[in-house]
């Protein structure tokens, strides 16, 4: 699969389940440890996270990572 549709799928997963727990991206990028606007510009697509920051993300929101990269919604594209 291509990178782009990845990073897409990612930062649209992280945005709806972000909102489904009604946190702000201050909060969530608080809870990660990383900052505002590096979460701004994943969630925005614009970057490809790191393997730790995904781990944290998925922490900070209190779910699985394959929540947020669903292996088998990418095995069907």
């Amino acid at each position: 699969m291509e990178r782009e549709k990845i990073v897409k799928l990612f930062a649209d997963n992280l945005r709806a389940e972000r909102a489904r727990k009604y946190y702000t991206q201050e909060y969530l990028a608080e809870c990660a440890g990383i900052s505002t606007e590096y979460l701004a510009r994943i969630e925005g697509g614009k970057f490809s996270p790191s393997l730790v920051v995904i781990v944290n993300l998925a922490l900070a929101l209190g779910v699985a990572i394959d929540k947020l990269i669903p292996l088998d919604e990418l095995n069907k594209k």
